[in-house]
């Protein structure tokens, strides 16, 4: 990766929809250049995707929970978390340090449906000994993006 892919990646960072005409203007490049290099970036996995962003308050889908989900046993880790990422509701699932935990992010309606998720999906996965959720009260800052550092591998 040089210098122009990181511009690309920047501008596509911040608008992933951009066309590759307005890019190739904003760096100086011919657009099949642009698009050369994308296509590029995709084979090599650097770009993995591209994601549309909906509003969750148009789904009523407002509520952020947070659930750490103990485990029996550290040998279980991957079991349970493979199984919790089949369940739409739960966005992200990460495996922390501490106590053999999984915390896993979710998004939903109300409280009601946090239970719901909680004894129906998450309590049924072999392997989970416990689970303490969290309510986000107010979200300040929510992102996928993270720094770009110009030391790429």
């Amino acid at each position: 990766m040089d210098d122009t892919d990181f511009k690309i990646l920047k501008i596509l960072r911040e608008k992933a929809r951009i066309p590759n005409v307005e890019v190739a203007r904003t760096i100086g490049m011919a657009p099949s250049a642009v698009l050369e290099r994308i296509k590029k970036l995709e084979s090599r996995g650097i770009i993995s995707g591209y994601e549309v962003r909906l509003n969750p308050e148009c789904f009523n889908q407002s509520m952020i929970a947070f659930i750490q989900i103990k485990l029996i046993a550290s040998a279980q880790t991957q079991h349970a978390a493979k199984a919790l990422c089949q369940h739409e509701e739960i966005q992200e699932v990460h495996y922390i340090s501490g106590e053999d935990c999984l915390l896993v992010k979710v998004r939903i309606s109300n409280t009601t449906e946090l239970e719901k998720i909680i004894s129906e999906k998450i309590a049924s996965v072999q392997g989970i000994q416990s689970t303490r959720s969290f309510i986000a009260l107010s979200t300040y800052k929510e992102s996928a993006k993270f720094p770009l550092s110009e030391t790429f591998q």
